[in-house]
């Protein structure tokens, strides 16, 4: 469709004339006056405004043609207004720019300067549009620091919801760098121990020989170098919550230990004698696969059960459909304000190669990218070498990664359409039962608000 573009002028020859000039590029609509304006205005919302000063009933004032761009910015204060009068008094293109006039041009006009001032004041308009779009669609897709408008990740947020405010134990299992520790700290702030400690504890970076002083503290002398009393990360979490990340990394010799602290809720210091109630809630996070781990006697069957009484599921990035724009406009925004480049986007070739990327690492991978494409980007816009991504064919079947594809093209155009079946079928190029042929094939579910017949209307011998 064409950008819908308003003129208004009291000379209808001029209107009929700028018609001609410029229909091949927008859907021109016109009106004569400040009332024909305001109803044009309203009902099409276009985003770039062509107003002549000089307006009945007083078309030899600007007083009119004032009026009128105050009631249009009123409606729409994105819109872009361009004056054209012949009243090219500086003082007068002054106070249409002082009132809020995108820019002013004087007759007679230059349709060669008309033609490439239009193009610039629709592509910023676009562009403001789409940033109040994506800061819209950041408050209602964001959820306690995470984003994300995929099916997977709202059941992700859903049942952060449902579990957050329980004593349950919690495993979140998901790749390395899907926001596990990020999903843990929406739990406590959701939960009744936010006004508690959240204290984090990445089990594989920590020796064996540190791990039970780490997560139990020591009394003094209980060994070399314990000069004094020390609590543990157990007892520094009381009264809040306790994130064991990697927590298939935790020697076998403290399982029995962390296992007990689950049951009864007291723990031992290393060296120590008493028993201490600690009230800490876990959550236990891990890209590793404890089933396996159990199979092989590394990881106890009685640890895994206790701690996976409710488990999350992070999707990888690679199958989160429209996330990926959505995650990269979001850190493209933060970042370029951060380094000094405030109102920079990506190109189209940036999109396309963030969309064709398989993001091995998910969103630590996509920050740090991002991040780098800023750094080195050379203006306003980010291009696909600033993003540094390896583009070379990924190396799985063919079947696989065709499916793949698809998957991420019809979850994409299911956004796009908000879960309308047709408009998304059509934006592929496909039929609608050859749509839903495909969906079934890859395992996605229909959308609640897809489409559906209109209700016809009922009578009743009340309502006549």
């Amino acid at each position: 469709m064409k950008p819908s573009l308003l003129i208004v002028d009291d000379d209808e020859e001029i209107r009929t004339q700028m018609r001609w000039a410029l229909a091949a590029d927008y859907e021109v609509l016109s009106a004569g006056d400040r009332a024909g304006a305001i109803e044009s205005f309203r009902g099409a919302r276009p985003a770039v405004v062509l107003l002549d000063l000089g307006l009945p009933p007083s078309p030899g004032t600007p007083d009119e043609g004032l009026a009128a761009l105050s009631e249009l910015l009123a409606i729409d204060g994105l819109a872009k207004i361009v004056i054209i009068s012949g009243q090219g008094e500086k003082a007068v293109a002054l106070q249409a720019i002082a009132a809020g006039a995108y820019d002013f041009l004087g007759k007679p006009l230059d349709q060669g300067e008309l033609k490439i001032l239009l193009k610039r004041c629709f592509y910023v308009a676009g562009l403001e549009r789409e940033f109040r779009e994506m800061q819209r669609r950041l408050r209602e897709d964001s959820f306690e620091g995470l984003l994300g408008a995929s099916d997977s990740m709202q059941a992700v947020f859903n049942s952060i919801r449902k579990v957050a405010a329980t004593e349950a134990p919690v495993l979140i299992l998901g790749e390395s760098g899907t926001g596990k520790e990020m999903t843990a700290r929406a739990l406590h702030h959701r939960s009744d121990r936010k006004a508690g400690p959240f204290v984090a504890i990445n089990c594989g970076a920590i020796p064996e020989t540190l791990m039970e002083s780490e997560l139990f503290g020591h009394e003094k002398g209980s060994f070399t170098g314990a000069h004094t009393q020390r609590k543990g990360r157990i007892e520094g979490a009381g009264g809040g919550t306790l994130f064991l990340d990697e927590i298939g990394e935790i020697p076998p010799s403290l399982q029995v230990k962390l296992l007990r602290f689950l049951q009864e809720r007291c723990i031992e210091r290393v060296g120590g004698r008493q028993e201490i109630q600690v009230d800490t809630r876990v959550i236990a996070a891990t890209n590793a696969d404890l089933k396996k781990r159990m199979a092989d006697g590394t990881f106890r069957e009685d640890l895994y059960y206790r701690l996976a009484v409710v488990q999350i599921v992070l999707p990888p990035l690679r199958d989160r459909g429209g996330d990926v724009d959505l995650l990269a406009r979001a850190l493209l925004q933060r970042l370029g304000s951060e380094n000094g480049k405030p109102g920079i986007s990506f190109g189209a070739d940036a999109l396309r190669a963030l969309r064709l990327y398989p993001w091995p690492g998910n969103v630590r991978e996509l920050q740090n990218r991002v991040k780098r494409a800023v750094i080195m980007s050379g203006g306003k816009r980010v291009t696909a070498p600033d993003l540094d991504l390896d583009q070379s064919p990924p190396s799985v079947p063919l079947k696989e990664a065709r499916e793949t594809l698809e998957r991420g093209m019809v979850r994409e155009a299911l956004r796009r359409h908000s879960g309308k079946i047709t408009a998304a079928a059509a934006d592929l190029g496909i039929s609608r039962p050859t749509f839903y042929e495909l969906m079934e094939k890859l395992g996605i579910q229909k959308p609640e608000n897809q489409d559906r017949p209109s209700p016809q209307p009922s009578y009743s011998p009340a309502s006549t």
